[in-house]
């Protein structure tokens, strides 16, 4: 199983296989065309109150808590177990324009993806 997170504003790679908007906003000064994406479920993205939080100087570790179970609603579990399926049938790259990918949503994604 191949899934990997890069950020939106890299230009798309031949070997990215199925490209994931993990974003609940567009990215910024990105057009669309370019972006290349293939889906944009924005079901799995944070909630904009855990967003805010986090961004307002939570730790990453309780954001991580915090995501997890969000992830464990109806939708949002359907939603990860059709990426999973996606993930089991060539490679998936979920994409964030955030800085920090490593410290991101997408990270956790990619990791609960995996196994």
């Amino acid at each position: 199983m191949s899934v990997r997170v890069r950020r939106i504003y890299d230009p798309p790679e031949s070997d990215d296989g199925l490209r994931v908007l993990v974003d609940r906003l567009w990215p910024r000064g990105l057009a669309k065309d370019a972006a290349r994406i293939d889906e944009w479920p924005k079901g799995l993205t944070p909630s904009s109150e855990l967003r805010t939080w986090y961004h307002g100087g939570g730790s990453y570790d309780e954001f991580r808590a915090r995501y997890e179970a969000e992830l464990d609603a109806p939708e949002a579990a359907e939603l990860l177990d059709g990426l999973r399926k996606s993930a089991h049938e060539g490679p998936v790259t979920l994409l964030t324009a955030s800085k920090r990918p490593e410290q991101s949503h997408a990270t956790v994604l990619a990791e609960l993806l995996k196994g």
